[in-house]
C-alpha cells in the first residue's frame, strides 16, 4: 500500500501549509501540494499528501475521508499511479 494520498474536494482558498498541518497530526508529512492550474495558477481543488509511513497513511484515511477542511468535506483515498500518457 502507498503512502501518498489523493485529497479531493478541496477549497479554492486551501494552501499546501493548510493542507500538510491538516494532516501533520497523524504523523510524519514528507510532502503536502495542492495542485494549481497552469495557467490561471488558482487551485484545482485537489491535492496530494505523502507519509514517511504508511501506518500514518492509513490513519489519515480511516479519519479525515469524509471530513471537514476548510469549509469543505473533503475526500480522502490513496494516490493511484498516473497512467502513462501515449501521444
Amino acid at each position: 500500500m502507498s503512502n501518498k494520498l489523493f485529497v479531493g474536494g478541496l477549497s479554492w482558498n486551501t494552501d499546501d501549509t493548510l493542507l500538510r498541518q491538516s494532516f501533520e497530526r497523524f504523523g510524519s508529512v514528507n510532502e503536502a501540494r495542492v495542485i494549481l492550474d497552469r495557467e490561471t495558477g488558482r487551485s484545482r481543488g485537489f491535492g496530494f499528501v505523502t507519509f514517511d509511513d504508511n501506518e500514518a497513511a492509513q490513519s489519515a484515511i480511516a479519519e479525515m475521508d469524509g471530513s471537514d477542511l476548510d469549509g469543505r468535506n473533503i475526500r480522502v483515498n490513496e494516490a493511484q499511479d498516473r497512467p502513462s500518457r501515449r501521444g
